[in-house]
Order: structure tokens, then sequence, then C-alpha cells
């Protein structure tokens, strides 16, 4: 099984049912600053953690006082809204005694399914991490409909991990792991210590949502285990509602875990070696290599640019003999590749008329 000290990088997603007591609609605040201990354990350690976090709606129902029921749309977003506010206050005192500083990042499923707004996710996220932040991701439940959700943070928090490459993503739930059967309705249900391969088997046993607070259940959580091992990134399922969570997790808590077959570098230029290209970069024998020690594709060695493409497509990457040398994600359109090929980065604002960024592929988007 993972352990938590062999991470690099790490995703948690806390569930509603854990930040939030059910019946006074208020924030667990011992709990919560318990979890703030451990963030800062792992931090101390050189690891980088984001939290996603639900709650929002289920803070703000409790200062609106819309009950327990099922909410419509707008009182969800409404709830949300009211909501949001107090979880990243909270999360923000919890963390400053650590010296650890909290960032808030909205967002809906329309980020990760264009590849535009996907790469800028993706360059937000990594910035905030290299300023050392604890970056608390929500879903932006304030705008999103049913046609742009989600619709839980289990899958959210596996499509995060998968964006910044993370190593391990952890859910802490209200159960301890994965079972054959819903332990709270089968005293026979047993619980697997590790799953290798989501076989149908093992997607039979799936179940739905017990908790009153949450939306997600067993299937999503089988959802968002086949996303994050398909990026590399192993999975555990764990109880949470004991206080310092993670710590006790590492210390042998119970648990599922869900293993990758592969690292997540490697999963991802799989990823996009698979894509279909929608256009060519051909590049002088200097940038090629250069990309091959490992470096990213500047607007200096572009000698051209052909097709049609925006930012966020794959492109292949060819030499001045036509050899194709990989694919990569283009940071540019194809019209601003054009603009700016064979300039120095310092030039790009000049050719553009706007400031962009220095590579045109950067190295963690591209696969040789």
């Amino acid at each position: 099984m993972a352990a938590l000290t062999d991470a690099r990088r790490l995703v948690v997603k806390i569930g509603s049912a854990l930040l939030v007591d059910r019946r006074t609609g208020a924030l667990r605040q011992d709990w919560l600053t318990s979890l703030a201990e451990d963030v800062a354990w792992l931090k101390s350690g050189g690891r980088d953690v984001i939290l996603v976090s639900s709650g929002s709606i289920a803070l703000g129902r409790g200062v609106l006082g819309l009950g327990h029921g099922v909410l419509a749309l707008e009182q969800s977003q409404a709830a949300a809204a009211v909501g949001q506010i107090r979880l990243a206050r909270a999360y923000e005192e919890v963390l400053a005694p650590h010296g650890l500083i909290a960032a808030q990042v909205l967002v809906t499923l329309e980020d990760s399914r264009d590849r535009r707004r996907y790469l800028n996710s993706r360059a937000t996220l990594e910035t905030l991490l290299g300023y050392g932040t604890i970056p608390i991701v929500n879903e932006n439940d304030t705008v999103a409909t049913d046609e742009i959700r989600y619709g839980d943070n289990d899958r959210l928090a596996a499509q995060v991990a998968a964006t910044v490459g993370a190593d391990q993503l952890v859910l802490l739930s209200d159960v301890d792991g994965f079972y054959s059967a819903n332990p709270a309705q089968d005293p026979t249900a047993r619980r697997f210590d590790v799953i290798d391969a989501i076989t149908p088997e093992i997607e039979a046993m799936a179940g739905d949502a017990v908790s009153g607070l949450s939306k997600g259940g067993m299937k999503t959580k089988l959802m968002a285990a086949k996303t994050a091992v398909a990026a590399g990134c192993a999975m555990a399922i764990t109880e949470g509602s004991r206080h310092n969570p993670l710590r006790t997790l590492s210390e042998g808590a119970t648990a599922t875990w869900f293993t990758p077959q592969l690292d997540p570098q490697a999963a991802r230029k799989r990823w996009i070696a698979a894509m279909k290209p929608q256009g060519d970069i051909v590049i002088d024998a200097g940038a090629a290599r250069a990309l091959a020690r490992g470096t990213s594709l500047l607007p200096a060695g572009i000698r051209a640019v052909a097709g049609r493409f925006g930012r966020g497509d794959p492109v292949a990457i060819l030499d001045e003999a036509g050899h194709r040398l990989g694919q990569g994600l283009t940071r540019y359109t194809a019209e601003e590749a054009r603009a700016i090929q064979g300039c120095q980065s310092t030039e790009i604002e000049s050719r553009l008329g706007y400031p962009g960024r220095a590579a045109v592929i950067h190295r963690d988007d591209m696969a040789l």
C-alpha cells in the first residue's frame, strides 16, 4: 500500500459531512483545526498539498435556514454564495497559525473539458504551489448548472489530481474503504485493502450515497479512482471524521488503496501522445537538441507553423527534414505561433501586442 510520506504531490478531498455538523449546520472547527495540523506536517516534509473541499452549500443552507431537504438549483446557488466565503475564511484562519497561505480556486466542468481552460487551470495551480500556498479547490456552485457540473467532489478531486500530476489522492469519507456491499446494510460485507484493477465485478459492488449532506457514493468514488489511476495517481478511500485524519492514515488507519500502473508523468505523456494533432510546428536543430535534454519549446527555435489550431490543442513537432519528434499541447494559437516564431521570449509582447507565456509548448505538456 502507498504511504503518504512517499508522495511528492497530494490531493485531499474533504466531504461536507466531515466539515459541517448535520444537526446544527455549524462548522466542525476542532476537526478542521486538526486537518490543518496534518497539512502543515505534510508541507514540512516538502510535499505539495491541494485540498478539494465540499461544504459551501451545507454551511450556507444553515445560515439561510434552508433545512435538510432537497434544494432547488437557485437555492443551492444562493447557499453556495453565502457558504463559500465562510468556508474560505475558515481555511485561512486554521492554516495561518502554521505560516501557510490559503488560496481559493473555483472551477466548473468546462474548465477540464476545454483544453485551453484546462491548461490555464494547470498553470494557475502550478504557480500557486510554487509560491507554497495551499489551494482550496471547489466547484463553482454559484454559477454552475446541471449541464456544466461535476456533480460531486470525488470526481472533481480526481480531475484536479490528474491536472496537476499528483502522486496520491485521498478521499476523506464517512466510510473506511471500499466494501463488497454496503456495510450499513450487510454485516457480511468485506473491505478491500488494495484494488489493483477496477473490474466489472468491483463496479457491481458499488452502492449509492447514504449521507444526508454528501452527494457522492461508492459509484462516484470508483469513477474518481478510474480517473486517478489512469493519470498515474494512487487513490485512497478512508474514514475521515476522526481528528488528524491524514496522520492517522499515515500511521496505518484502515483504508482502500487503488493502485496505478504508471507514474503521473508517464501517464500524462501517454495521454498527450494519443491525441490527434491539429497542426505542425517545425523546429531547428538547436531546438531539437534542447528538447532532447528536457527543455520547453521556445519561440526562437520555431522555423515554420502549419495548420489551424487553438490554445491547448495538440500539435506535432517536426525537425526541418520533416521527421516527427513528438507532439505537445500548444499555449498559442496557430496565428500567434506564426507571429512569434524565431523571436526571443523578451520580444513576444512587442510581436503580439500583449504579454504571453515564455514557452510555446511547455516540457510538461510534451511527449517526445
